[in-house]
């Protein structure tokens, strides 16, 4: 990155991690834009520059998510099994969180800490990730050469394969303090779900 996209991005962590550190001490909902931008010595009116709203700050992880994606789709070839197809897209999530930088790691155990903290925003999170969920659809009905509003093959593979990654995420026992605890949940699962599935289930019409 150039120096201009290097201080953008300084603005933009820090804002993440102002506002974490935020939701944490004081509450979600206690917390505004103007405390945030506050905390950082910005004004509101940057904040936005960078986030719609606090609630689109809350969930980076899905937009990041799904550009890592979208781009595993962009490579892989085009007549992979669907279901093998999402296989890799979610492994490079997952190698993604493994190759998280010490500070990226600690953002994420925030996040999870603060979702366990705050039902309401899990509900959210559902209905940001449905909405990648559907983008993914759609992609897979493409490749596959199907409609998806007569075919149900591309919404099942993309909500199977993410079923997995919602189980590692959510299932486990007392807080979560290693990021590498939630990859190996979530590869687990993932693996599972592979030798679960009767080969070509994907593709049978």
């Amino acid at each position: 990155m150039g120096l201009r996209e290097r201080k953008k991005e300084k603005t933009r962590l820090a804002l993440l991690d102002a506002a974490l550190e935020l939701f944490l001490e004081q509450g979600y909902e206690s917390t505004t834009v103007d405390q945030i931008a506050g905390s950082v010595d910005v004004s509101p009116r940057t904040f936005f520059r960078y986030f719609a709203s606090k609630e689109h700050l809350v969930f980076w992880f899905h937009d990041h998510g799904e550009e890592v994606m979208r781009a595993v789709f962009d490579e892989r070839p085009a007549d992979e099994p669907p279901f093998t197809l999402m296989a890799h897209a979610l492994r490079a999530v997952l190698r993604d969180m493994e190759d998280s930088t010490p500070e990226d790691s600690q953002r994420f155990l925030k996040m999870h800490r603060l979702m366990e903290e705050n039902p309401a925003l899990v509900g959210k999170s559902v209905a940001r990730g449905n909405e990648t969920e559907r983008r993914l659809s759609a992609a897979i009905a493409l490749r596959m050469g199907v409609d998806p509003a007569k075919d149900q093959r591309p919404q099942l593979v993309v909500a199977f394969a993410m079923a997995t990654m919602r189980v590692g995420f959510e299932c486990h026992d007392g807080p979560v303090t290693d990021l590498s605890e939630v990859v190996t949940r979530m590869e687990e699962t993932l693996r599972l779900a592979e030798v679960s599935f009767r080969p070509g289930w994907d593709l049978a019409s």
